[in-house]
């Protein structure tokens, strides 16, 4: 009983740390993810993923490198550009470079990895985007340009006062000050984005205490310590598993602190919040055989091909990985940390709780209905 009680300890005092170490660099990826929102407008987003087999490919991996979807929540975007005029092609790379990285997972990157990750990690999205959308506008049956016929949501992103149809475009930029702006940015990053991910991050958070904690470092050093066999078995452990770009870090972090190489590590990166058993099922859907296939594919061979030159990378450098992952988070005061961890874990308490709390109180609500009975709730 006292040997468990001694690894339960060891397991929170390991999940507290790496939350302390992500919390200042989530919390500022949370605020930037609310600009984006507020300040990006859709037209932007759409007015160059129509045409062209490369050029709208590349758009689309620019413009989805920042955002912070995962990989379920980029899919109804994804059908959004569809519908609105973009090609397969640009669908696709928007499809993968969105859920493998965003400004959240970055800055969480840069806490509990180290800055060479921090730098490869989006040119890796990027180049595994840009290579599936444009295999898929060469290879695949769908291509044609195509013209945005289909009307864009302007609803204003503040608190959809006007539609957006019937307000003059300098009108609608300045019908609210940059301080309502800059609010409902805040409401955004801090609410809804945070609610898409609250229990992802935990989970995530959860699964780096385990291997931290009870993983013995020899196993994993003996089977993921580089080359492609190492990717290959975390691109098996990856593609089916559901977790989104920010969650991952933790865990990768984890991992290559426990000897595993950073470029199976990477390869986790990218083909864990890129794909998982649903989201391969609508892209079928969505897509059918032919684009699921060069989707994977894409994904299999770039994250294979682009972690053995991760390693490559560090052992030109004479780097050691395990030696300079989470330097980065000492860069911060303890203290800020600290605050920072408190007020980012009220939150997701708050984001998890509060749903609850709600079907609680609204099943009392029917319990007392149907029995006719007098409540005070």
């Amino acid at each position: 009983m006292e040997q468990i009680l001694t690894y339960f300890v060891q397991y929170a005092l390991a999940c507290w740390e790496t939350f302390v170490e992500m919390a200042p660099y989530i919390c500022l990826g949370f605020l930037t993810a609310g600009i984006l929102h507020i300040f990006v407008t859709p037209h932007t987003i759409t007015r160059y993923l129509g045409k062209g087999r490369i050029k709208s490919v590349i758009y689309a991996a620019f413009i989805g490198i920042p955002l912070p979807l995962c990989s379920c929540g980029v899919v109804p975007a994804a059908a959004g550009l569809k519908k609105q005029g973009a090609n397969t092609g640009a669908a696709m790379s928007f499809l993968i470079a969105t859920p493998e990285t965003g400004v959240d997972s970055l800055a969480v990157t840069y806490a509990l990895l180290d800055p060479i990750m921090t730098i490869f990690r989006p040119i890796a999205a990027f180049l595994t985007a840009i290579t599936a959308g444009i295999a898929e506008n060469f290879l695949g049956r769908s291509y044609q340009d195509l013209p945005i016929e289909t009307p864009i949501d302007r609803t204003c992103k503040v608190d959809g006062c006007c539609n957006g149809e019937n307000c003059e475009p300098e009108v609608h930029r300045r019908h609210h000050t940059l301080g309502e702006k800059l609010y409902a940015g805040l409401r955004y990053g801090f609410g809804e984005i945070l609610d898409d991910i609250a229990k992802w991050l935990l989970i995530g958070v959860a699964i780096a205490g385990v291997i931290t904690v009870v993983i013995p470092e020899n196993l994993l050093k003996t089977y993921l310590y580089g080359g492609v066999h190492s990717m290959l078995l975390m691109l098996v452990i990856g593609i089916p598993f559901y977790i989104c770009a920010t969650a991952s870090t933790p865990i990768a972090a984890a991992l290559i602190l426990k000897g595993v190489s950073p470029g199976a590590a990477l390869v986790f990166l990218l083909a864990g919040p890129a794909t998982n058993a649903a989201t391969i099922s609508v892209v079928y859907g969505m897509f059918r055989q032919r684009t699921t296939a060069i989707y994977l594919g894409s994904i299999a061979i770039c994250s294979v091909l682009l972690g053995l030159l991760l390693d490559r990378l560090y052992i030109w450098l004479n780097i050691p990985a395990s030696a300079i992952v989470g330097s980065a988070a000492e860069i911060l005061p303890y203290w800020l940390s600290i605050t920072a961890a408190i007020f980012l874990l009220g939150l997701l308490l708050k984001s998890l709780l509060v749903p609850w709390y709600r079907r609680y109180t609204h099943q009392d609500h029917k319990h007392c209905d149907e029995h006719s009975c007098s409540c005070s709730h």
